[in-house]
C-alpha cells in the first residue's frame, strides 16, 4: 500500500513539472558526460532530477538568482551517481545553498596544547552532515565537461557517504558487496595515492578517505580511463556501488 501511495505521489510530481522532457533534452546537451547515455537513462534521469527538485529549496547566497537553467544543470548531475539506485538516497537533508562564487568556511580546531583555533577557508562545495549541500555556481556551471573535476558529483558523492554517518569512504553497500573487500581495495589505493601522484586525479584526494572516495567518484564520471588506469580494482566495486559503467559508453 505504502508503495502504490508513494508511486502515485511520484507520479503525480512528474505530471506537474515546470519542465518539459524537451527542455530537460536541451539541458542535458550542455553537459558532455550525459552524452554516453541511452534514452530510456536519459528519461530516468530526467524523472530523477525532477523529484530532487520537488524535494529539495535551491536557493541563492550572496544575491545569487537561482535560474531554470542553474537548476537543471545541479539536478541533472546531482543525480547521475544514483541513476541506478534510488532518489532515496538523498534522504533526511532538505536544502541546497548555491553561492556565486568561492566562499569561506568556518572551522574550529584545537591542538595538542588544547588551544582552539579558529581557521577560514575558501571553499568550491561542501556537504553537511544531516544538512545542505553548498555549491559555487563558478565551480559548478563549469562541471559535467570530462576534465575530471565536477563538484556536483564531488559533494552529492559525500552524501551518499554520509547515509551511515559522518563521510569516510565507506558508504553503505548492497547485499551483494563484500565490505571486506571495499575497505582492502580503498584503503589500499588511498595509501598508494599519497605516496604516488597518478595523472589525471586531483591531490586533494590524498586529504583523507572520504575525499579519497570523492575524487575518485568524479574521475569514475567524468574520465573513467584514467580511473582504470590508476586504479582498475577501484574502478570495478565503484562500478558494482554505482550500478554503471561510464567506461562502456564514452566514445
Amino acid at each position: 500500500m505504502l508503495s502504490i501511495i508513494k508511486d502515485w505521489r511520484e507520479q503525480r510530481i512528474l505530471d506537474q513539472s515546470q519542465f518539459s522532457q524537451l527542455d530537460w533534452l536541451l539541458a542535458a546537451q550542455k553537459i558532455p558526460i550525459l552524452d554516453r547515455l541511452t534514452e530510456s537513462e536519459l528519461i530516468h534521469l530526467f524523472e530523477l532530477a525532477t523529484l530532487l527538485l520537488h524535494d529539495k529549496s535551491m536557493v541563492g547566497a550572496q544575491g545569487f538568482v537561482i535560474t531554470d537553467a542553474v537548476r537543471q544543470s545541479i539536478a541533472l548531475q546531482a543525480c547521475l551517481p544514483i541513476l541506478n539506485l534510488s532518489l532515496e538516497w538523498y534522504e533526511g537533508w532538505s536544502s541546497i545553498i548555491i553561492y556565486p562564487g568561492a566562499f569561506k568556511s568556518e572551522s574550529t580546531t584545537t591542538d595538542e596544547l588544547g588551544i582552539v583555533h579558529q581557521n577560514s577557508h575558501s571553499r568550491s562545495g561542501e556537504a553537511w552532515l544531516r544538512g545542505p549541500v553548498i555549491l559555487s555556481w563558478q565551480d559548478s556551471k563549469h562541471s559535467g565537461k570530462r576534465d575530471g573535476h565536477n563538484v556536483v558529483i564531488h559533494e552529492f558523492v559525500h552524501k551518499l557517504d554520509m547515509i551511515n554517518g559522518r563521510a569516510n569512504g565507506f558508504p553503505p553497500l548492497p547485499a551483494n558487496m563484500d565490505p571486506a573487500n571495499w575497505t582492502k581495495t580503498m584503503e589500499s589505493g588511498f595509501a598508494d595515492f599519497q605516496q604516488y601522484p597518478k595523472s589525471g586525479l586531483d591531490r586533494y584526494g590524498t586529504t583523507n578517505p572520504a575525499e579519497f572516495f570523492a575524487v575518485l567518484s568524479e574521475v569514475f564520471f567524468e574520465t573513467p580511463q584514467k580511473l582504470v588506469d590508476a586504479y582498475p580494482d577501484i574502478y570495478q566495486i565503484m562500478m558494482k556501488f554505482f550500478l554503471q559503467d561510464p567506461l562502456q559508453s564514452t566514445s
